[in-house]
């Protein structure tokens, strides 16, 4: 059956154009209970049981389905994904609504439905002649979709009376919109809110916690004070911004002040980029990184920002007088060039909340419902939730979602989502670091598996076509111990013409993952490998990881060859690039490769090979470093586990060899001979890398640190940065250039991705190269697949496809794989600090030596070399008598009682593990040396108590 609507649209030029809809109506579409002898399975896929098994529920005691409505989908999603909620309808009225509305729920929703185990079965009711219904004259959109869900409800209860005499089951309609509820129940259809269904599954308590209330009357406070401003309709904001009333921005929560944030303008010409809110009013609700509205202050409230650390520990809700005092507090005197433009929110314009890890603080009313979770973030303010698990969910790590944030309460209010388990475990805090830092860990799915290849896999004729057979050569690998995706490995060998030939060869990721499949979707939406210190979330199925795509030795695999032809001062003669087969003759560690380099009596092939390409890579380094790319210095630390325990047993700091060197230097040659080949043949969507040059202002606390030691650094261009910090040597302070170096790394900025017709500066400043990009990584970064295919096109290896070459595209995938690095890096650093402190813990109160890196106005931040960690010293704390500190910022300097601290100064400091706030455990020191009367902790105090006072701060592989 077909129904068309028809209507006529005005073109352009001026002219008519009949439109005609078609939409096609049918009756052989299945109600998706297995056994309907009615349908005769017409549905395909996940089914609904015949005989639901269900929790039974004090409302509806006989089996029965349920059918919810567009918003208990939208809001109750974590209460659907409950093990305990099966035998689901979800319409396709509700499905599209849904998606138009949140893209995350519906991924969610997706999720459920293809869970074999939880029976939800989608209904095409838009397109059953039975169930579809016409928008009647006058009726709006959402009623008709309404009524479009009821008529599905009772359609469903009738058929199902036909499926056999004897059968009681019943669709249950949930929907938590009271006339909705009020027209089924009318209908004749059984219908309960949510909140009603939930609380009748008396076997399932825990279930209530998990309801999002929405609801205005749970919402409101006993005392029922408004302490916000009302946000302003979406329609209003939209005509302020176009008018310039308001300015539309990213809400920026401060970590160390509560009651401070900013806001980051949206735009390129806007001259106030970044305004400070301060005050819970001025805030007025909005939540980390949400889109708001901000109306600017005149400039007469201007405020500075804050120096004040200030974490939010009150428990009582309505303590807002006390709020109040707080602000008052920040409004410090400063000069008027201090003061910034400040303004206050007056709208929101989307919330981007997600499900928050933290820790419940459990109400001191006896028997109480109502509790604050303190969530790990400290940019996310406290939740209110009620649950009945409190005594349970002590000490624990639990998820909690935002339902709401109403006008007359301190705080958001929430709901409970999971438990992940107790405070401390490692299992439970990885898991939190990743769910903190949206790394993307689920166990890859069905779907996206169905596209490996096929085992046992081998290498055919039809993949050897546009391919060379390299599998002759002298191949290695060189890689750091324990490695098992590897992507690259090298040749070096000798021409007839008395040239050298040396290649580059990477994993062929992009043969095995093919463009839009549900395996380059997941690739690309987790767009790197995230290497924490025991574990490792791959970016593509291990199957490719660690096997068909790693370039093991002695087994054929395909590659993407780059290879050049040089003469012996490591010129490029030629340089051509190939899809190829290769077999690598050894798997080396950097230490394994270095002791053949330096052996006297090893002179094979592969020893001969690594020879040649390590004393290419010596001068390729030297004209690298002549043209101003920098050398620059992290301490990066290495754990030693315990085999049994797996927990940290020794830290060190990592050790660099030629042969690390070595590799990377080619790396850095085939990245940049790769760059200018793609921007040649596609010189508007080449995916590259650039790394912007530092305004002045970053290097002023080098410049400052380098002078406080006579020495002079130039930074006006980074060769000028690079040679001198070569000249920044100190005799007696060996110790001093690496300081240097450590220093000037966090001057720089972040290196990003970027597609070339979307930018005109392609330069990188670290490496002092005009152009660069990633191609040798394909398995642990997404960027570095997308240049493959690129390149696979311009040697025409391989055929192009229409997102390759669409700018606006590859900038929204640059967009998320510079997010998805930089959370990356963010999970790394925890995942140090976190084991770090396993460490510590184990090990006790220990005393090191310590350099100062920076000198605060009531802190020095110090660097310990034997374990490349960094921490602050405070010296003013609770309850104690504050020092006499005077700070100079122009040296700089810090004079504590009588001692002055400098830049580099070697302090001794004492490292102990603060367990005083469970949340955020941290690495606490104290100093040892020099001594300080009042300020200085002796030597010999092992029993210090690590209760005290919770005020240091710590810092971890930056």
């Amino acid at each position: 059956m077909l129904k068309s609507k028809t209507f006529l649209k005005k073109t352009r030029a001026g002219g008519v154009m009949k439109i005609v809809r078609e939409h096609y109506l049918r009756d052989d579409i299945g109600c998706g209970a297995s056994g309907c002898a009615a349908c005769g399975g017409a549905h395909e896929g996940p089914a609904l049981e015949p005989q639901p098994q269900d929790p039974a529920s004090s409302l509806c005691p006989q089996p029965h389905y349920l059918l919810p409505d567009t918003n208990v989908l939208l809001h109750q999603i974590d209460v659907l994904e409950d093990p305990a909620i099966r035998n689901v309808i979800v319409l396709q009225t509700v499905l599209q609504e849904v998606r138009n509305r949140s893209a995350p729920v519906y991924k969610r929703i997706r999720d459920v439905t293809n869970n074999q185990e939880k029976h939800f079965y989608t209904f095409t009711n838009e397109h059953h002649r039975e169930t579809y219904v016409e928008q009647e004259q006058g009726e709006n959109a959402n009623d008709r979709n309404d009524r479009a869900i009821r008529v599905a409800a009772k359609w469903y209860n009738e058929h199902l009376k036909k499926m056999s005499a004897d059968n009681h089951l019943q669709v249950i309609f949930i929907t938590n919109d009271r006339k909705n509820k009020e027209k089924a129940v009318e209908e004749g259809i059984p219908a309960f809110t949510c909140e009603e269904y939930v609380k009748s599954l008396t076997a399932n308590p825990e279930l209530i916690d998990r309801l999002a209330c929405l609801s205005e009357e749970v919402n409101e406070i006993e005392s029922g004070k408004i302490i916000f401003s009302e946000h302003l309709p979406l329609s209003k904001l939209q005509q302020g911004i176009k008018s310039g009333t308001y300015l539309q921005g990213t809400f920026r929560a401060s970590r160390e002040n509560y009651l401070e944030a900013t806001v980051w303008i949206h735009g390129d010409n806007e001259e106030n980029k970044e305004i400070i809110l301060q005050g819970l009013k001025h805030l007025n609700r909005a939540v980390h990184e949400d889109i708001v509205a901000v109306e600017l202050l005149p400039k007469s409230q201007w405020v500075a920002p804050s120096s004040v650390v200030l974490q939010d520990e009150g428990q009582n809700e309505e303590d807002v007088e006390k709020e109040e005092e707080r602000e008052r507090m920040l409004k410090t005197a400063v000069s008027e060039k201090m003061l910034k433009p400040t303004g206050r929110v007056v709208g929101i314009i989307k919330r981007n909340w997600r499900p928050y890890c933290g820790m419940l603080s459990k109400s001191d009313i006896k028997e109480s419902r109502r509790h604050l979770f303190t969530p790990a973030d400290k940019r996310i303010p406290r939740i209110r939730i009620e649950t009945r698990q409190a005594s349970t969910l002590e000490g624990r790590r639990i998820i909690v979602a935002i339902d709401g944030w109403p006008r007359n309460s301190r705080y958001p209010n929430g709901h409970f989502v999971r438990n992940l388990g107790d405070v401390g475990e490692k299992e439970t805090e990885t898991e939190v670091l990743l769910l903190e830092h949206d790394v993307p860990h689920q166990p890859f799915s069905q779907a996206v598996l169905s596209f490996l290849p096929k085992m046992p896999w081998s290498i055919t004729e039809k993949d050897m076509k546009n391919r060379e057979d390299l599998r002759h050569l002298c191949v290695c690998s060189v890689d750091p111990p324990g490695c098992t995706d590897i992507d690259d490995a090298l040749h070096c060998r000798e021409l007839e013409n008395g040239n050298l030939e040396v290649g580059v060869h990477i994993a062929d990721v992009s043969h095995f993952i093919r463009p839009g499949n549900a395996l380059d979707q997941e690739s690309a939406r987790r767009g790197t490998t995230v290497y924490l210190c025991e574990k490792r979330i791959d970016m593509v199925p291990e199957l490719l990881s660690s096997n068909l795509c790693s370039l093991k030795c002695d087994v054929d695999r395909l590659a993407f060859s780059c290879i050049w032809e040089m003469n012996h001062n490591a010129e490029i003669l030629k340089t051509k690039f190939t899809k190829s087969v290769i077999n690598s003759k050894a798997s080396l560690t950097y230490a394994e490769a270095q002791l053949r380099i330096d052996s006297a009596n090893m002179n094979d092939d592969i020893t001969t090979s690594l020879r040649g390409l390590n004393k290419l890579a010596k001068i390729l380094k030297k004209r690298r470093i002549e043209k101003g790319a920098l050398t620059l210095s992290s301490p990066e630390v290495r754990f030693h586990m315990d085999s049994e325990t797996h927990d940290p047993i020794d830290l060190q700091t990592k050790e660099l060899r030629e042969t690390n060197s070595m590799v990377e230097e080619f790396m850095l040659l085939a990245n940049i001979s790769v760059a200018k080949k793609i921007h040649e043949e596609f010189s508007e969507h080449a995916l590259l890398r650039k790394h912007p040059a530092p305004p002045p202002s970053n290097y002023e606390i080098l410049v400052k640190a380098a002078r406080s030691r006579n020495l002079e650094i130039k930074t006006d261009t980074a060769k000028s940065l690079a040679e001198s910090l070569d000249r920044a040597e100190s005799p007696t302070f060996p110790y001093l250039n690496t300081l240097l170096r450590i220093l000037a790394t966090r001057c720089m900025m972040q290196a990003v991705y970027f597609c070339s017709g979307m930018d005109n500066d392609f330069h990188h400043y670290g490496l002092a190269s005009p152009i660069y990009t990633h191609f040798t990584s394909p398995i642990r970064r997404y960027a570095d697949v997308i240049v493959h295919r690129l390149l696979a096109v311009a040697v025409g290896a391989d055929c192009t496809y229409p997102e390759l070459t669409d700018k606006h595209k590859l900038a929204d995938i640059c967009k998320n794989l510079n997010f998805r690095h930089k959370m990356a890096q963010y999970a790394q650093r925890a995942s140090v600090a976190f084991h770090t402190q396993l460490f510590f813990k184990s090990k006790g109160i220990v005393s090191e030596e310590a350099y100062i890196l920076f000198v605060r106005k009531n802190a020095i931040v110090v660097l310990i070399p034997k374990y490349g960690l960094e921490g602050t010293v405070f010296f003013e704390e609770k309850d104690k008598p504050n020092p006499r500190l005077i700070y100079d910022d122009e040296i700089p300097s810090l004079k504590i009682e009588d001692t002055v601290f400098h830049v580099f100064d070697k302090v001794k400091v004492k490292i102990m593990l603060d367990s005083s706030n469970l949340q955020h455990q941290k690495i606490r020191m104290s100093l040892v040396e020099p001594q300080i009367p009042g300020i200085s902790i002796p030597t010999d105090t092992s029993n210090t108590d690590l209760n005290g006072p919770e005020k240091k701060k710590i810092k971890l592989g930056k």
